[in-house]
C-alpha cells in the first residue's frame, strides 16, 4: 500500500489510541495520527505513515494539543505510541506492513 493509502485506510476504523475519558469511539471520525519522533520528522515534514495510529477526532485533538486533557504531555505521548503499536499490529495482520 502506498503511504496515501494508509491514510485513507484509517477511515472507518476503531481508534487505537483510546485515551480514557477522551476517546469518542466513533470510527466515522478516525484518521491516521502521525507520531512525531526526533529524527523521523521536522518542520513541514510528517513522519512516515507507518508511524501513525488510527485515531478518533477526540484523541487526535488531545494528542495534538487542540483540546485540554487531564493527562500530562508524556502520558498523551504514551497513549499515542501504544496506539501506533496497535495500529502496526493490525496492519501486519492484514499483510499491509
Amino acid at each position: 500500500m502506498r503511504k496515501r493509502d494508509l491514510r485513507k485506510a484509517a477511515r472507518g476504523r476503531e481508534c487505537q489510541i483510546r485515551i480514557p475519558g477522551v476517546c469518542n469511539f466513533n470510527p466515522e471520525t478516525t484518521v491516521l495520527a502521525h507520531y512525531r519522533l526526533a529524527g523521523t520528522c521536522g518542520a513541514g515534514c510528517k513522519p512516515d505513515d507507518e508511524q501513525g495510529a488510527h485515531s478518533c477526532s477526540a484523541c487526535h485533538d488531545a494528542i495534538d494539543g487542540r483540546t485540554k486533557a487531564q493527562f500530562t504531555r508524556d502520558e498523551l505521548r504514551l497513549f499515542h505510541a501504544e496506539g501506533v503499536l496497535r495500529t502496526q499490529k493490525i496492519l501486519r495482520d492484514e499483510g499491509v506492513l
